[in-house]
């Protein structure tokens, strides 16, 4: 069996058609796991699982501790 290395190194390798097929291919294959990951986001979302973040947030706002993420 080839390795994660060698797959890699030939899609790098591949001409720039075969390589936007394979990744409309894979963007195709990856869909339904995106959207069941949305669906559990928004649900963790209304459940509050994530409500830590905000409030980590707000604590980190009023120390003065945020900062600007930097931009390309």
């Amino acid at each position: 069996m080839r390795t994660v290395v060698e797959i890699k190194q030939d899609i790098l390798n591949l001409p720039k058609a075969e390589y936007a097929e394979l990744v409309e291919w894979l963007y195709e294959l990856c869909e339904g796991e995106w959207e069941e990951w949305d669906r559990q986001l928004e649900a963790d979302i209304a459940a509050g699982r994530l409500d830590f973040f905000r409030e980590q947030a707000l604590e980190a706002k009023a120390k003065g501790e945020l900062r600007c993420l930097p931009t390309k």
